[in-house]
Formats: structure tokens, C-alpha cells, sequence
């Protein structure tokens, strides 16, 4: 009896012995832990570390995601000799998410400490253009003809040339320079006859041109009639006074043998002198002086 009780009790320790042999010890489950968590498809990507005390397991470290957590625990639950789990791991932001926030909070540090230079300062504005110079009605403008007129060749509505002789200012303000050409029109030309009738040769100017402008100008109309055997007279019609007088000699008929001048309140008119019965004559660059009847207003 006593060796059958001893016999058992053998037998017993030896079970005990065996099944206590094959209990895995902490180190192989966390090995093994450590291992499924890596090769596993939904937790490979975990960063975690396992740690094991008499099969109670502590998990530590960031996961993906959620699903990956719980996984993270299956795994260690399904470890044999685990008795009890401790899981600590936290849920990382998307890793592609989180770098771009880190880009994205370097390039913002980096503009806040970025000098800014000051913007330019925009250029003045352009100064107000000056406003435009009036002549007034009433100016005098003395013009030197580009070619012979005469009541004997010239056609009445004939069209002439000539230039300013003399410049105008307006309150020291440049208005028509010297030289600005002048176009004209003979308002009316007529042959005097050798026994009776008179002479006629009525002009008056109708543009000026002041660099890349051309204006139209009313002005009153010059006009001189040869009455007779030698009598002359001269005078401005058109709003001008009458009284012009002729000075300058021509009994040459010559281009430039005379030049006129102003006698009077009005314009005068300027030809050569005239005896028996010759006709009107004025000769290429003669002096005509026309008194604007309307304002001429010059762009700046």
C-alpha cells in the first residue's frame, strides 16, 4: 500500500514537471508577441514594444489606427501563458499627414522669419496738363505770303499760303510761334476794267497750323479796290475798322520789294502802289496784317 501511494505521488510530480517544463516563460512571449505584431498585414506598421511579467504582457507605442490597436491586443491575448494585458499604445496621426503638417509648419515659420522688404514707393502722379492758351478776337496777325496774288490773276475762292511773321503770346504764355504756316482764300477777285469799273481783291485767312495741330481761324477780310486812274483805297470789312493805310513802294513789282504796316484802330492792307491803270498786285512775301473776328483757342 505504501509503495502504491509512493508510485503515484511519483507519477504526479512528474506530470506537474512536464507541464510546467512546456509553460512558456516571459521572454518567448514577448518574442512571439513582438513577432505576429510584425508580420501581421494590419499591424506590421505598428511601432511598439512588448514587455512581459508572469504572463502579464505590457504593450507600449503608437499604432496606425485604431483597427491596428485592437489587433495589437488580439494578438497578445491569443499568446499562451498570457494571463493578463496592459495596453498603452496611442493611435499616430497618418505618417503622409503629418509630414506635410511638419512641412507645412516649417514653411510657416520660415515666411514669419522671412525680412520683408518694403514695397517701392509708386511715383508721383504726372502733373495736371497746363491749360489751354485762348487767343482772343481782336489779335493782329501779321502774315508774310508765299506767292504773288492779284485781282487781275487770282480767282475768287483760290486758296493761298503764307506764314507768321510775327509770334503771339497770351500773359507771357507762347501761343502761335513765328513761322506756323497760314493758309488763306481770296473771298474776292475782280479785273478792274481800262475805262470804268474798279479793281477788287478781297483776302482773309482760314487755318493756322501750331506744330502737329491745325486750327480754323475766322479773321475779318482785307480788301482793296483800285478806283479809276490811280485811286486806291484799302480797308478791313468784316467786323474790322476801315482806315488801313499802304506803305512800302513796288513799283517794281519785285518778290519782297514791299512790306506792309498798321495805321489805325483796324488791320491794313498791304500791296504795291498803282499808277494809270494797272491792277491790284502783291507780290510773293508781302507783309498782310488780319485781325482774328473770333477767339482761337491752342491746345497745350
Amino acid at each position: 500500500m505504501h509503495r502504491s501511494l509512493l508510485r503515484i505521488s511519483l507519477i504526479l510530480l512528474s506530470l506537474c514537471w512536464l507541464g510546467c517544463s512546456k509553460q512558456p516563460n516571459d521572454e518567448q512571449i514577448r518574442n512571439d508577441i513582438q513577432a505576429k505584431v510584425a508580420s501581421d498585414p494590419e499591424t506590421k506598421d505598428s511601432e511598439v514594444t512588448i514587455a512581459s511579467k508572469d504572463g502579464n504582457v505590457a504593450i507600449e507605442g503608437k499604432v496606425r489606427n485604431p483597427a491596428a490597436r485592437q489587433k495589437v491586443e488580439e494578438i497578445a491575448k491569443a499568446e499562451p501563458g498570457v494571463s493578463e494585458i496592459d495596453d498603452e499604445t496611442v493611435v499616430a496621426a497618418n505618417s503622409e499627414a503629418a509630414n506635410q503638417s511638419s512641412s507645412e509648419q516649417v514653411a510657416t515659420a520660415a515666411k514669419a522669419m522671412e525680412v520683408k522688404e518694403p514695397a517701392p514707393t509708386p511715383p508721383p502722379p504726372p502733373p495736371p496738363p497746363p491749360p489751354p492758351v485762348v487767343v482772343q478776337a481782336g489779335t493782329v496777325l501779321t502774315v508774310r505770303t508765299d506767292q504773288a496774288l492779284s485781282s487781275k490773276t487770282s480767282q475768287t475762292g483760290q486758296t493761298f499760303t503764307a506764314t507768321l511773321a510775327q509770334p503771339i503770346s497770351v500773359r507771357g504764355r507762347p501761343a502761335l510761334p513765328a513761322g506756323s504756316t497760314v493758309s488763306g482764300t481770296v473771298v474776292n477777285a475782280k479785273t478792274k476794267g481800262k475805262i470804268k469799273g474798279e479793281g477788287q481783291l478781297d483776302l482773309a485767312l482760314t487755318s493756322i497750323s501750331v506744330g502737329a495741330h491745325t486750327y480754323s481761324i475766322h479773321t475779318t477780310v482785307l480788301s482793296n479796290t483800285q478806283k479809276g486812274k490811280g485811286k486806291r483805297t484799302a480797308a478791313t470789312t468784316g467786323g474790322g475798322a476801315a482806315g488801313g493805310a499802304l506803305i512800302g513802294g513796288l513799283a517794281g513789282g519785285g518778290k519782297g520789294a514791299g512790306i506792309g504796316a498798321l495805321v489805325g484802330a483796324g488791320a491794313g492792307f498791304v500791296g504795291g502802289t498803282l499808277t494809270g491803270n494797272k491792277q491790284i498786285e502783291i507780290p510773293a512775301e508781302s507783309a498782310l496784317s488780319f485781325t482774328l473776328s473770333e477767339p482761337l483757342t491752342i491746345k497745350p
